[in-house]
């Protein structure tokens, strides 16, 4: 790495996602890590499915040692410029339902659970009482 690396867009990295040429972006930094997908311990299919966007997180969720991190210098071909890198989405929650909303339908099934076999028994009831014929 003695020399300026190569910057390369996010688009241009995008378009390297096969099992024949397969780049990563990772803190910033792009690997072409093609030669690697058959000896990765996860796979390559885990490398694979993180081709097209930034891989920073996942790699970092996995906790990858010490050992793993040197490892990837000799993958490294230059950074990615980080202005051509797609924006971030937000999380955004979903929205919830007001829990008063929720106790009251509550309470209605739990009164209806209550009055429909009542309803059920008062027909039967009605029936067998007013349709006998004397």
């Amino acid at each position: 790495m003695g020399s300026k690396p190569k910057v390369h867009s996010f688009d241009e990295v995008a378009k390297h996602t096969s099992r024949t040429d397969c780049w990563l972006i990772i803190s910033g930094k792009v690997y072409d890590v093609t030669p690697f997908l058959e000896d990765h311990p996860g796979g390559d299919e885990v490398l694979l499915n993180n081709t097209g966007k930034d891989a920073t997180d996942d790699f970092e969720d996995v906790g990858h040692s010490d050992s793993a991190k040197e490892m990837m210098e000799k993958y490294y071909i230059g950074e990615v410029n980080s202005s051509t890198l797609p924006a971030k989405s937000e999380y955004t929650p979903p929205t919830q339902v007001p829990s008063g909303l929720v106790q009251s339908s509550g309470i209605a099934i739990k009164i209806l659970q209550f009055l429909v076999p009542l309803l059920v028994l008062g027909i039967a009831f009605a029936l067998r009482y007013f349709g006998k014929k004397d």
